[in-house]
């Protein structure tokens, strides 16, 4: 699969947390990193995701916030 987004990160699921309608998919990218993802509970069935599995992270984001 092609996609334009370039902001691409390789990892493994450490953790799903189910939820009533949206799940938590945690994906650990090394480095002491992981990302965070909030998706439907009918996407993590379709993708058939389970904690080990190796997936891609990708960002595609039209602002990016920084605060201190």
């Amino acid at each position: 699969m092609k996609i334009s987004a370039r902001n691409q990160l390789f990892g493994t699921v450490s953790s799903i947390t189910p939820g009533a309608v949206n799940g938590q998919i945690k994906v650990d990218v090394g480095g002491g990193n992981v990302i965070t993802s909030s998706i439907t509970e009918e996407a993590i069935a379709e993708l058939g995701l389970a904690v080990g599995d190796t997936v891609t992270v990708i960002v595609k984001a039209s602002d990016v916030l920084i605060g201190k």
